[in-house]
């Protein structure tokens, strides 16, 4: 079967098991997940460098290398800018709800943000996003929830910055598009990048087949994504696990509101 058809019998399986409560097929589908993440972990992600080299070595070869890089360090400063405006908009929509400062919020996020720059994975950083979400104030039982579960559903960084790349790839390569062709890509993208796991370069691996079914993607084009999106990762991720503690803070304020209710 190809990415897609993978993708969608994956979340009619899953859904499946979660509603039968099938204590078999949830112990194996358990089991095949970790399977899958030991081959991420042992084979996919020591070879992702070499095949990275293989793709610059062939554009060194040829001649299109300096002109690539020109765009890809382009991109990048459009996405870390983007990256910055989706922090301030998520802690001022948390700010308002919890009527806190949400520059100040962000301020105790730092550390699970520069954490992030350098484990480039959500799951790794979840010990330092915890503790600083419990700082900004959230519960333990509402952090202890929600940063978890959030550092493989929100990837909201990673969502943006898939986007802004294969738009500006398929600029450079003259592919023709609109509006409602990203706009489906990007509903797609945004439920594909749930079932995306936690380690470094799952999400773009995950989103292959919807660049591939939406956008057109050749081989060639996917591997510039791949190597587009390394390059940059950690800056994804930083933005996944930052904006994490945004979610949280309006979590706990339901949470708590609902409480007051139930006392009441």
């Amino acid at each position: 079967m190809n990415v897609m058809t993978a993708l969608i019998f994956s979340f009619v399986a899953g859904l499946g098991i979660s509603k039968l409560s099938s204590n078999t097929l949830k112990k194996a589908a358990h089991e095949f997940q970790e399977i899958i993440i030991k081959l991420i972990n042992g084979i996919i992600l020591p070879l992702l460098p070499l095949y990275i080299f293989g793709i610059f070595f062939n554009m060194t070869y040829t001649g299109q290398v300096f002109a690539v890089l020109l765009v890809f360090a382009k991109i990048i400063g459009v996405i870390f800018i983007l990256h910055i405006f989706l922090l301030i908009f998520q802690y001022s929509i948390a700010g308002f709800i919890v009527h806190k400062n949400p520059l100040k919020l962000l301020y105790v996020m730092l550390p699970a943000y520069f954490t992030a720059l350098g484990t480039q994975s959500s799951a790794a950083t979840i010990p330092v996003t915890l503790k600083q979400t419990e700082k900004n104030g959230v519960s333990e039982d509402v952090a202890g929830f929600v940063v978890p579960l959030c550092a493989t559903i929100h990837l909201s960084g990673s969502t943006m910055k898939i986007v802004a790349c294969a738009l500006a790839l398929m600029i450079i390569q003259g592919v023709n598009f609109d509006f409602s062709m990203f706009a489906g890509f990007i509903l797609m993208l945004g439920i594909t990048m749930i079932a995306a796991p936690g380690v470094p370069g799952g999400a773009i691996m995950a989103s292959l087949g919807v660049l591939q079914s939406i956008l057109g993607f050749d081989e060639s084009a996917q591997a510039l994504m791949i190597a587009l999106y390394i390059a940059m990762d950690s800056f994804g991720t930083a933005c996944n696990v930052t904006g994490d503690g945004a979610i949280a803070l309006i979590v706990n304020k339901i949470s708590s509101h609902k409480k007051r209710e139930t006392i009441v």
